[in-house]
């Protein structure tokens, strides 16, 4: 039996439970076709089978004693400390991260650790996490404060593609811009320039004031300035801001041998990586609100700032390991995915070997000193002082 399909415990044993009526009763010849109904339907072996279908008593009694804790309250407090420096991310990003970023928050006094509790941290399954995450994070805020065209023109010069899901090269970036206009998108405002890397996650944010040729060169000379991984391949949407011949000629000669494509017309989900950031790290964290000056364009860039050593350095992220289609039960068609171990695009950088030896000291002299709960805190901080500033200038 496929491991999806099996039943849980519960499900089991209320399946037994109709089972015992019609068991009950029965003649011999009956009670061996249950028996092998049982078998195949629970996966359990016949001869306990037998034994729980000839119980004069319940099949399964309550428990009468509450199992006591596998793990110490030692290592659940520093689960809590861990998750809160990771802005309280699922259980499957948190599990891969828990016993390094554990010693990591121990060197700046924020969690005493012991052997005994790194052994425990480095033992507990995504499960357990998940079950942990349930009771703690009950009533914890996460980071996140608020809730194309046909081809005309130059646009036919640039190849349209989807970029593939399991490139493992670094350096292919979907690009896109979110407007920051509020209800209304009259005037000029703010917009975030957001770059994602599929093959490590790598995420770069810069906010530009007004969407014109000069103000996104701004933007990408404050990317290329800072990116660590080689730049081969941009890929936007077909926006005008992004397809126009100022910016083909900055990168041609900023960049050299970079590819430029672009998504497919009227394919939604061909930058489906950069979309789900535009969500995560972008609207999640500044929800719908309207930001028009230049000052509320460089706080932004100041967050933006922090924020790129958060997310890129310390937050772990899932990648798409594998995909096929499978045939379902009732004879449909379902995409199955499996994921990876969560890693931070930080680490996954470093094993791609892509870095240059600078670059690679740099980014681990940042790690070492950077306090990623103080982070958080700072970030929260910038943001309150954000919201407060765009509520002035309404």
């Amino acid at each position: 039996m496929p491991k999806d399909d099996e039943m849980t415990v519960d499900e089991r044993y209320k399946y037994l439970r109709r089972l015992h009526q019609r068991y009950d009763g029965a003649d011999r010849t009956t009670r061996a076709k249950l028996l092998d109904e049982a078998e195949a339907v629970t996966g359990l072996h016949r001869k306990y089978l037998s034994h729980l279908m000839n119980k004069p008593g319940p099949i399964r009694k309550p428990r009468t004693h509450q199992r006591g804790p596998h793990y110490s309250g030692q290592a659940l407090h520093a689960v809590a400390v861990v998750a809160e420096a990771l802005d309280w991310i699922c259980a499957e990003r948190l599990q891969p991260a828990l016993r390094e970023m554990a010693e990591h928050l121990a060197r700046f006094g924020d969690l005493h650790v012991t052997p005994e509790v790194l052994e425990e941290l480095g033992a507990m399954s995504v499960s357990t996490v998940y079950r942990m995450l349930k009771r703690l994070r009950q009533d914890q805020p996460r980071l996140p404060q608020r809730r194309g065209r046909p081809a005309t023109g130059l646009t036919k010069e640039i190849p349209a593609l989807r970029l593939p899901w399991d490139l493992t090269e670094p350096g292919h970036f979907e690009v896109d811009l979110v407007h920051h206009c509020g209800p209304e998108t009259s005037g000029d405002y703010v917009y975030t320039l957001q770059w994602i890397d599929v093959a490590t996650g790598w995420s770069e944010r810069v906010a530009v004031f007004g969407r014109s040729s000069r103000e996104m060169i701004r933007g990408f000379d404050r990317i290329l300035a800072r990116c660590p991984l080689p730049i081969l391949e941009i890929h936007p949407d077909n926006g005008s801001e992004f397809l126009n011949r100022p910016l083909l000629a900055y990168f041609g000669e900023r960049v050299q041998g970079v590819r430029i494509s672009r998504s497919r017309p009227w394919q939604h989900n061909d930058n489906r990586f950069i979309e789900q950031k535009n969500s995560t790290l972008v609207r999640a964290m500044l929800g719908d609100i309207r930001l028009d000056t230049r000052a509320q364009c460089a706080l932004l860039n100041r967050i933006y700032d922090t924020c790129w050593v958060y997310y890129n350095l310390f937050q772990p992220v899932l990648r798409q390991q594998t995909k096929r289609t499978i045939q379902t039960p009732e004879g449909g068609w379902r995409v199955q995915r499996t994921q990876d171990v969560a890693g931070s695009p930080y680490r996954r950088v470093l094993r791609s070997g892509v870095l240059s030896p600078q670059a690679a000291e740099d980014l681990a002299a940042i790690y070492e000193i950077t306090n990623p709960l103080a982070l958080r805190r700072e970030i929260r901080a910038q943001l309150d002082e954000l919201f407060a500033l765009a509520s002035r200038s309404q």
